[in-house]
C-alpha cells in the first residue's frame, strides 16, 4: 500500500508519461505530512524547470505562490485577485485571509 505522498508522486509521474505540455494538479498537499508536502513541492519546482505548464489548484497557499508564476484567488467561484505570484502574496488582504499574517 502506498502513502498518501506516495500516491500523490505516482499520480504526478502518470500524469507525465504522455509527456504532456500542460499538466493540471489538484490539491497535491491535501492529507499529507509537512516533510511529504516539500517533497511532493520539489517535485513541482523541477516541473517547472523543465518548461512543463502546470495548473495548481492548491490549499498551501505558501508553498503554492512559492512555484507559481501568475496566481488567481477564487472566492465563492468567482476570481477576486489575479497577478503574478510574488505580488499577490504581498497583498494585504491575501495575507490576513490566507497566509495568517
Amino acid at each position: 500500500m502506498l502513502s498518501g505522498g506516495e500516491q500523490q508522486m505516482a499520480a504526478i509521474a502518470r500524469g507525465l508519461m504522455s509527456k504532456p505540455r500542460v499538466l493540471m494538479l489538484d490539491e497535491l498537499s491535501l492529507g499529507l505530512s509537512p516533510v511529504m508536502t516539500m517533497n511532493v513541492f520539489e517535485v513541482i519546482r523541477r516541473l517547472k524547470q523543465q518548461q512543463i505548464t502546470l495548473l495548481l489548484v492548491e490549499q498551501n497557499v505558501q508553498m503554492a505562490l512559492a512555484v507559481s508564476d501568475d496566481a488567481y484567488v477564487l472566492s465563492n467561484g468567482r476570481i477576486e485577485v489575479e497577478g503574478a505570484a510574488r505580488k499577490v502574496r504581498e497583498m494585504e488582504a491575501v495575507r490576513k485571509a490566507y497566509l495568517g499574517l
